[in-house]
């Protein structure tokens, strides 16, 4: 993506150099927000949850037709769109208490919106629109308001999974469908909660695919998302982003602005990476990565040299040589007059390869790392002593 000027990054907090912000801003004390869901779980989770719902088909049902000779083709499909996804769309609202250094308590609201995933009453709305919330409230199409619980979340994925205690037989899942299947100049929609105006529904293409930005977590980044023109605001973060036949295929994320308003660039997490999320976060409450042991790396001109592994971690036990602090003395008149400590990296491996693949940053690193689970088997390429070494490490979960 072009670098733009700076923009909100939420609310009245400092500028973003990145030129996006997300929509969870809050705006006159109203935060932004979304939330989508299916009601008939397409993931495949081993969580009892998920496991006592049906599969969810990503073959859209036939939509509700729209007669009327005063509509055009084109209308009839909105309408549609709109009637069938709409009951779907919540919105959600919280409450954060914080204490100033006066201890003076002060209360912030934030208002959103969302969908429902399944009829177990599991929501999922992006990270940072309850990020920090004591209290999480979310009013159904229906009008009726519930209180929510916090299952799981992740914040470099900016995704979480809430849950409310309603009856199966007011919660309408929004059908999910397939983002692998989106092509640029494909119509979407996006359903949300824009500067609390509920119910809203904004259209446009896919103008893009595969875009990165910055993810909430520092050096990591949120990869491969859906660029859109379809107008976004703040109150549409994790609303559904929908293509023609009402099948949610994103979730409403971010825009690059210089006010923190539309601009007609948006963008959207892919459905399928919230698909194989959210049952680990229904299970575990969050994402269990992969562990190799190296608390930290130094870039180097050729490769990354391991300057500390964990005591009795996968990276010592498997052989890994971190490097060494050692107190450099300051002589002054042949007298020690001040000692610093400094790495020595003579000990320490480099590694230059990933299971094969050359390496020359750390979030290449972090990026491999991460694309493995707990109990999986990775070779490092090091370079020790002037000799190139494979080794072989079993990660473990962090």
């Amino acid at each position: 993506m072009a670098r733009l000027d700076s923009v909100r990054l939420d609310g009245d907090q400092a500028m973003n150099r990145t030129g996006w912000t997300t929509l969870g801003a809050l705006l006159v004390g109203l935060a932004a927000g979304a939330w989508l869901a299916d009601s008939r779980a397409p993931w495949g989770t081993t969580s009892h949850a998920m496991a006592q719902t049906s599969a969810v088909s990503t073959s859209a049902a036939p939509l509700p037709t729209v007669a009327s000779p005063s509509l055009s083709q084109d209308e009839q499909r909105n309408i549609s769109v709109y009637e069938t996804a709409n009951r779907s769309v919540v919105n959600i609202d919280t409450k954060t208490v914080s204490v100033d250094p006066f201890m003076m308590q002060h209360e912030a609201e934030g208002a959103g919106s969302g969908a429902v995933l399944d009829r177990e009453g599991h929501v999922i709305t992006n990270y940072h629109v309850i990020d920090g919330a004591q209290q999480i409230s979310v009013t159904l199409a229906s009008n009726d308001v519930y209180p929510a619980e916090l299952i799981g979340g992740d914040k470099e994925h900016d995704i979480a999974v809430l849950k409310i205690n309603a009856p199966a037989e007011v919660l309408f899942p929004i059908n999910l469908g397939a983002s692998e299947q989106l092509r640029v100049g494909q119509r979407v929609y996006a359903v949300g909660n824009p500067f609390g105006w509920d119910g809203t529904m904004t259209t446009g293409i896919v103008s893009s695919l595969n875009r990165n930005l910055p993810s909430r977590v520092d050096g990591r980044q949120m990869k491969s998302l859906i660029q859109t023109d379809a107008a976004m605001n703040p109150g549409n973060s994790g609303g559904p982003l929908l293509d023609g036949n009402a099948r949610m295929v994103g979730m409403c994320v971010a825009i690059a602005s210089r006010t923190g308003q539309n601009t007609g660039i948006g963008f959207a997490i892919p459905i399928d990476r919230i698909k194989s999320i959210v049952p680990e976060l229904i299970t575990n409450g969050r994402i269990v990565r992969a562990d190799i042991g190296i608390i930290n790396v130094m870039e180097a001109k050729d490769g990354l040299v391991i300057r500390q592994v964990a005591k009795g971690g996968p990276a010592e036990q498997a052989g890994l040589r971190g490097g060494r602090v050692v107190m450099q003395h300051l002589k002054q008149g042949g007298f020690v007059v001040a000692e610093r400590p400094v790495f020595d990296s003579t000990q320490a491996d480099r590694v230059v390869a990933f299971d094969g693949e050359e390496l020359r940053t750390g979030v290449q690193f972090q990026d491999k790392l991460w694309s493995h689970k707990p109990g999986d088997t990775v070779t490092l390429t090091v370079i020790r002593e002037g000799r190139r070494v494979e080794v072989p490490v079993t990660l473990r979960a962090d």
